[in-house]
């Protein structure tokens, strides 16, 4: 299992995501700083959670412009996996890998606490391919802009194509369960091939090891053995 973080101005993820790949691999991930123009050959790039570049004119936008993000785009048309956490999601969503944006939280406050979520019958993807549709996972967020919106038809379009990967929940689907405000309670989605997905929450910090949860290492472990397949 080849795989890379990328690092940016800001990032502050990126070392809690590298401790927790090498603790499921035994492999470190080598780590792309945004200004280098390529990737060595990996198997999954990894977009960290953070500030990048401080947020400045809008989450992610600048570090979607970033020469490793090209990098990062070249990879992802050769069908290569990119998962991209938090800011991450942010970054692809700016970028145009995924469809929608993030936005302000619907009570205009930062959140940081533990959610559940579960997963959802999606199209064919090696991310939740040791997962089960149904199944829940107790993992932190933390972010400020995490709101995910989009119009009906493509929310509709996500649905309807499997692009849907997990989704808050209580005992049900419901806006309680929601942190932020987000449609159709959606915490993570897929690109239409199944090999880019963006999510909210924070698996690398949900590892157990003190906290209470080691859904994080349970979801990490699907995505890094489902890519290396």
């Amino acid at each position: 299992m080849r795989s890379a973080i990328l690092i940016f101005p800001g990032s502050n993820c990126d070392r809690d995501m590298m401790v927790a790949v090498e603790r499921i691999t035994g492999r470190r991930p080598a780590l792309v700083w945004h200004k280098d123009s390529q990737l060595d050959p990996v198997d999954i790039v990894i977009i960290p959670g953070g500030f990048s570049f401080g947020d400045y004119l809008r989450c992610g936008a600048l570090a979607a412009r970033a020469p490793a993000m090209e990098a990062v785009i070249d990879h992802a048309s050769r069908g290569g996996a990119v998962l991209g956490v938090c800011n991450g999601f942010q970054i692809l969503l700016e970028t145009g890998l995924l469809p929608g944006t993030l936005v302000r939280n619907g009570g205009l406050k930062f959140v940081c606490r533990e959610v559940r979520l579960a997963v959802q019958e999606t199209l064919e993807t090696p991310f939740l391919a040791d997962l089960s549709n149904g199944s829940e996972l107790r993992i932190p967020v933390a972010h400020n802009e995490g709101n995910y919106f989009a119009d009906d038809a493509l929310l509709d379009s996500l649905e309807q194509g499997g692009q849907v990967a997990l989704r808050y929940v209580d005992n049900e689907p419901s806006r309680a369960a929601n942190p932020n405000g987000s449609a159709r309670n959606i915490a993570g989605i897929l690109s239409a091939n199944g090999r880019v997905m963006g999510m909210m929450p924070h698996p690398e910090r949900a590892m157990g090891n003190g906290h209470p949860s080691d859904d994080g290492r349970k979801f990490l472990t699907s995505v890094l053995e489902g890519v290396a397949r």
